[in-house]
């Protein structure tokens, strides 16, 4: 299988859509592209988790997006949620198995991470150590477009070591000196291959998957 994780410089920066959008995009090119969330934690009350965002783009039942046993009903990183669950606690080879276990070989599969960068994501690692378990062709990595993001991406960037990655500057505004100053800076100082919308990031990726 073809894996691309996408990952955030924090929460709340886009991750769930970005990768929903560029889904719908390559199942519309014919390309076999499914999703994982390899666990999730969220408020009780809420009616639409991540996994159910991913599925309505792949047409997965939002239960093989993420597994039941890692829903988790509380606004907390994964393993912390799950300690105050009283669940026991998991790993970065467990989740590594979940994510894996019953793709075929000619897919891409798409695996969404939670929070950010070193985000707790399992009882003994973050997001960064399941990155390394997975070893991905390619990481997304998604992050707001305005001020500060020069400072999260290159802590980001430094997290994941030598990987092929390509950062999504979400909610971008090409009107924005700002947003605009970001991109050229994160392209030409950074040596980073920037793009701010979904058709440019289906350029990137679609060959990659094919």
């Amino acid at each position: 299988m073809t894996i691309i994780v996408v990952a955030g410089t924090g929460t709340d920066v886009g991750k769930t859509y970005v990768a929903a959008a560029l889904l719908r995009e390559l199942r519309a090119r014919d390309i076999a592209a499914i999703a994982r969330k390899p666990a999730q934690s969220f408020a009780a009350g809420d009616t639409t988790t991540d996994a159910d965002v991913l599925a309505e783009a792949t047409g997965q039942d939002p239960n093989d997006v993420c597994p039941p046993h890692r829903w988790l009903p509380i606004p907390m990183a994964p393993p912390m949620a799950a300690e105050a669950l009283g669940l026991p606690p998991f790993t970065i080879a467990e989740l590594t198995r979940e994510i894996t276990a019953g793709t075929a070989s000619r897919t891409a599969l798409l695996v969404e991470t939670a929070g950010g960068l070193r985000s707790p994501i399992a009882d003994d690692g973050d997001c960064a150590a399941l990155i390394d378990a997975l070893d991905p062709v390619l990481v997304l990595l998604v992050a707001d477009a305005g001020l500060g993001t020069i400072n999260s991406i290159r802590l980001s960037v430094e997290a994941l070591g030598p990987r092929q990655v390509v950062v999504y500057l979400n909610h971008f505004d090409g009107s924005s000196d700002l947003h605009a100053r970001n991109a050229r800076w994160l392209a030409q100082r950074e040596a980073l291959v920037v793009v701010t919308d979904i058709e440019g990031l289906v350029a990137v990726v679609d060959p990659i998957v094919r």
